[in-house]
């Protein structure tokens, strides 16, 4: 039973993928702090974010707009990831991009399922 979001596997992944991020980005250069390093929190921090804002409204499709957010910034910090991983500063990067893939298709799931009661 999903009484709010902290019972959605989904939810709790993505904090999982933050924290990854977080402990990730601590090591890279103290010149990239307020460039790629912000960046990569910020959307880190909004995936979760907005899956509990979400999971908080009442009409399905509300929810399913942002869980769309959530993929977006979900592909931004892939985006972000990889060009750190080419740059050779970010340890870790394969296991990041492996939990990425995995939140996308979950978020894709849960998208598609809360479409679908939509139309019910």
């Amino acid at each position: 039973m999903i009484n709010n979001h902290r019972d959605l596997l989904v939810w709790q992944r993505g904090l999982g993928l933050a924290r990854s991020i977080y402990k990730a980005t601590g090591a890279l250069p103290d010149d990239e702090k307020y460039g790629l390093v912000s960046q990569m929190r910020r959307a880190a921090v909004s995936i979760p974010s907005n899956i509990a804002e979400g999971s908080g409204r009442t009409v399905g499709k509300e929810f399913a707009r942002f869980l769309r957010i959530s993929r977006g910034s979900l592909a931004e910090l892939e985006t972000q990831v990889v060009l750190s991983a080419d740059l050779n500063s970010l340890d870790g990067s394969e296991e990041i991009l492996r939990e990425i893939r995995e939140l996308e298709k979950m978020l894709n799931s849960l998208i598609s399922s809360v479409m679908k009661q939509g139309r019910k």
